[in-house]
């Protein structure tokens, strides 16, 4: 059988700048001194038009090119595009009044609840996206006493939702003993559940696919769903695709830090090529808990803080349609348990060796998409330029094998890699956002291939201090005249 393709792919963001101050960091920080560091990040969250007119958030729903960031002046944030849509050809930026009207729509405990006043305008304001005009938004509209909500708040340990400066509600516990079903956790699956529905959505109207010829789905996003019994035992992806009607599929989650949606899309692959499945989705929910999380480093530059988005995705594996660019099943490279874990013998590990079995030269991928991190979230904050320095060091491994010379670093990195341009919500940059840009550059004769390289820190866990990785190689169909 031949190797499965990735035929669509789809990204989302959700514009969440009042859940900013929710994330681990910016919760941590505004404990110790809430009278100083909660005005100091309301002052620095952005509008939504400006969060749709900043540049990478535009390259990550497919309106521009990675490339085009190079010619580009800045900060970015300081040079906003003009004539910016919130709708790209993978996806959207969508406003927090339909976020949190979508967030209502996944709730399906009770968990949520919004004041009479500003349900009826969330509801509408989610009526007005044409991809959710005709659900059923009727618990949306049905708001609470606001008397009922302030007590949740105050005696209850429930988190309020903001709007305009305002408390409009409320999401609350669901068990007084289980810390595994407080407000705060049950607030972070949501949201990646409501962002990973929104993505999926997308997947199958790009595909135009019914909901119902979905096979099996794999969720790859960080939460971990379960309670005080059963920590992260999953269920995500299938609460997902009921919230989008995808009513003959099963699936299951993939947990892998930072390498999830690699290993999710191997998965999937693997089921395709085995014929256990012929249409697999792979989505990724946004992580609230890095919402916000170099917002000292922005704050202290007087820059806005731009983690105020939740990332979403989603991929369709398919068997071959002799058209869209195949996976190469024999090209997967992977951070054994006995390789070492300096950052040069992670590289041989997920660059060389596979190319090595399929005898090619580092010069002659196309294009390769490491971590994508946008390097002006993580700079200001003395994290780095984080694909910079991915591929300035596959560079120099061309360089040591002779393939290059040490001169022309600058121009392969130019030339075979990009820009960051991905939120830094661990998952969600972890080289698929380039998925879509791909895809479309094979099709249309201007790539041949692509590499997906991502590594994940296994030592976050405190189970071991290995280090985690996995590639693949994205190639030309050889069906295609």
């Amino acid at each position: 059988m031949p190797d499965p393709i990735i035929k669509t792919c789809s990204y989302i963001l959700a514009h969440a700048p009042n859940f900013v101050r929710y994330g681990s960091k910016p919760m941590r920080e505004i404990a110790d001194d809430p009278d100083a560091v909660l005005p100091s990040i309301e002052s620095h969250l952005r509008t939504f038009q400006e969060a749709v007119a900043y540049a990478p958030n535009q390259v990550y729903i497919g309106n521009l090119h990675p490339d085009r960031l190079n010619d580009m002046e800045q900060p970015w944030y300081g040079h906003p595009l003009e004539g910016a849509s919130r709708c790209g050809p993978y996806g959207e930026s969508m406003p927090e009044d339909e976020l949190l009207a979508l967030m209502k729509l996944a709730d399906d405990f009770d968990l949520v609840w919004l004041d009479k006043e500003t349900a009826p305008i969330l509801s509408g304001a989610l009526r007005s996206n044409p991809l959710w005009k005709d659900s059923d938004l009727k618990k949306v509209d049905a708001g609470m006493e606001r008397g009922r909500i302030d007590e949740r708040i105050q005696h209850h340990g429930s988190l309020p939702l903001y709007r305009d400066g305002r408390v409009v509600g409320c999401v609350h516990r669901h068990h007084e003993q289980d810390d595994t079903l407080k407000a705060h956790v049950l607030m972070e699956n949501l949201l990646a559940k409501t962002s990973g529905a929104l993505a999926l959505t997308h997947l199958l109207n790009n595909a135009k696919l019914r909901p119902d010829e979905i096979d099996f789905i794999l969720n790859c996003s960080e939460e971990a769903v379960g309670d005080r019994y059963n920590r992260g035992g999953g269920g995500l992806a299938k609460a997902i695709g009921e919230m989008c009607g995808c009513a003959h599929a099963t699936g299951c989650d993939i947990k892998a830090f930072c390498v999830g949606p690699l290993y999710a899309i191997l998965h999937a692959a693997a089921l395709v090529k085995a014929g256990l499945f012929q249409r697999v989705a792979v989505v990724g929910g946004g992580s609230m808990a890095k919402l916000g999380m170099k917002f000292k480093g922005h704050v202290s530059k007087g820059m806005p803080i731009l983690e105020d988005v939740l990332g979403g995705l989603a991929f369709l594996v398919t068997g071959n349609d002799g058209e869209s660019p195949i996976i190469r099943l024999d090209s997967i490279g992977r951070h054994d348990i006995g390789s070492g874990s300096s950052q040069q013998s992670i590289m041989e590990s997920l660059v060389l060796k596979p190319l090595d079995k399929l005898g090619k030269k580092v010069t002659e991928v196309d294009k390769y998409a490491t971590e994508l991190q946008n390097p002006e979230v993580t700079v200001p904050a003395g994290s780095g330029n984080v694909p910079l320095t991915n591929y300035r060091m596959i560079g120099a491994l061309g360089v040591l094998r002779k393939e290059l010379k040490r001169e022309e670093i600058d121009r392969f990195v130019m030339d075979h890699g990009m820009p960051g341009f991905s939120p830094t919500q661990g998952h969600i940059p972890a080289a698929v956002p380039f998925l879509g840009h791909a895809i479309d550059a094979i099709r249309k004769g201007e790539m041949e291939n692509a590499m997906f390289i991502a590594r994940g820190s296994l030592f976050l866990g405190r189970m071991t201090q290995l280090s985690d990785g996995l590639s693949f190689l994205l190639e030309k169909n050889p069906g295609k005249a």
